[in-house]
C-alpha cells in the first residue's frame, strides 16, 4: 500500500520517507485494521484484507524453491542497494506472478500472530497460525536489513503496536460473498 493510498482513506501520512508511490511505514497492526476497515466500508464488492503468512510466503515465492523468486539485486531494495531509505514500488523487476517488492523495501504485516513452530505443527496447505499471542508476523525484509533476511522463508515478529520505518503492509483482495447476487 502506497502512502498516496494510505492518506486517501487515513487523512495523515504516517511515514518517515515522504513520497506518494512509496510504501506507508511507520503503521501499526491496528491502524493497519482500521485502514481495512474503511477500505471496506465502500463496499465495492470486494473484501480486502491482510494475507496469512502462508499466503504471503506463496505470493512471494511465485512457484519458486529457491531462497529468493529471481535474482535479489533486480528485484529487492536491502542493505546492499537502498541507500538508506525506501523506494517508489514498483521500479525493480515483479517476481513471476507479476507482483512488485515482495522482497524488501518494506516488511509487511501478516495477519497471523507469531509462533516459533507455527509451520512445524500446522502442516497442509495454506497452514494457518494459532489464534491468539502476543507477536505479529512480518514478512519480506527490508531496505535496512542483509541479504538473508530477505529470503522468502524468513519469518519476523513484532509487538503489533510497533510502528517502524521499516515496516508497512500489502493487501489481499477477494469476492465480497456478502454482496454476490445468486
Amino acid at each position: 500500500v502506497t502512502q498516496a493510498q494510505w492518506t486517501r482513506f487515513m487523512g495523515a501520512n504516517p511515514s518517515r520517507f515522504q513520497g506518494p508511490k512509496r510504501p506507508v511505514e511507520q503503521v501499526s497492526w491496528s491502524e493497519v485494521m482500521e485502514f481495512l476497515g474503511r477500505l471496506n466500508g465502500r463496499q465495492d464488492g470486494f473484501h480486502y484484507r491482510l494475507p496469512t503468512e502462508a499466503e504471503w510466503e506463496y505470493a512471494a515465492r511465485a512457484g519458486s524453491e529457491d531462497d529468493f523468486a529471481g535474482n535479489l539485486d533486480a528485484m529487492a531494495w536491502y542493505r546492499n542497494n537502498a541507500g538508506g531509505a525506501t523506494h517508489e514500488v514498483g521500479l525493480l523487476q515483479p517476481n513471476a506472478f507479476g507482483l512488485f517488492d515482495m522482497h524488501g523495501n518494506v516488511w509487511e504485516w501478516c495477519a497471523d500472530w507469531y509462533s516459533a513452530s507455527a509451520y512445524a505443527t500446522a502442516g497442509g496447505v495454506n497452514p494457518e497460525g494459532p489464534t491468539t499471542g502476543t507477536e505479529r508476523v512480518v514478512r519480506g525484509g527490508s531496505w535496512h536489513y542483509a541479504r538473508e533476511l530477505q529470503r522468502s522463508a524468513f519469518r519476523f515478529k513484532l509487538p503489533p503496536g510497533s510502528r517502524l520505518g521499516s515496516v508497512g503492509f500489502r493487501i489481499a483482495r477477494e469476492p465480497d460473498e456478502s454482496r454476490i447476487v445468486r
